[in-house]
């Protein structure tokens, strides 16, 4: 259903990109942001997912500046660590311009809506503050909340946390609450990363159901 693409972002940039495109008419676009672990199998298959519900998914490959063709699908412990060395490269401005990138081809399709999980949660938090043209966001557990919590988002968000998640506190996600009471956040019985079905550790199926209908509701109503 999909295709690599190229992206070129504001600073002349060209990192590699996943569209995956509806069978018929689009009902908008979704920016799609990966986790720590590079444009794989498991968000190449959210997107056709995406399109499968008629919208025009395209991620942006995140850790092309650094590492081109990263790409984790074992999530063994190995894998984590060398996940986890991109961030000492990442840069936040790089990051929102690669999003840019993506929304200029996602907006062939009407008006986009930006989901990513993990990291890709943080830069989904951090794109709503930004705006980039966005309509809407539906971000999965992202972390550093603290760090962003200034960041006061100009379009409609919404947030998924797991209330088992050991490497963002509850008092965070209260916190988040407490600042932005016109966000929907929703908590479920689950840990950190329960929407990857590829994670066969931390899926939670019955969350990640629900989560995913969330999103497909939000998305209908601000995009369409």
């Amino acid at each position: 259903m999909g295709q690599t693409i190229e992206l070129t972002a504001s600073d002349g940039a060209r990192i590699a990109g996943y569209r995956a495109d509806p069978e018929g008419p689009a009902k908008g676009g979704i920016v799609v942001i990966q986790e720590i672990f590079g444009l794989n199998h498991h968000i190449r298959a959210v997107c056709d997912r995406f399109a499968a519900q008629g919208y025009l998914a395209v991620a942006p490959a995140m850790q092309d500046r650094w590492a081109p063709g990263f790409e984790v699908n074992d999530y063994g412990p190995e894998q984590f660590a060398k996940s986890r060395a991109f961030f000492g490269s990442f840069r936040p401005e790089q990051g929102l311009a690669d999003v840019a990138a993506a929304v200029e081809v996602a907006k062939e399709a009407g008006k986009v809506g930006i989901t990513g999980y993990c990291f890709g949660g943080m830069v989904t938090w951090r794109a709503a503050h930004a705006g980039l043209r966005l309509a809407a966001a539906s971000g999965f557990y992202g972390g550093g909340i603290p760090n962003y919590i200034d960041l006061a988002p100009t379009i409609p968000i919404e947030m998924h946390f797991g209330d088992r998640d050991t490497g963002i506190p509850l008092e965070q996600i209260e916190q988040l609450r407490a600042r932005y009471p016109q966000v929907p956040v929703y908590l479920y019985p689950a840990g950190h990363g329960f929407f990857n079905d590829e994670r066969q550790s931390s899926y939670d199926a019955a969350s990640a159901a629900t989560a995913w209908q969330r999103t497909l509701d939000f998305f209908a109503q601000h995009l369409q």
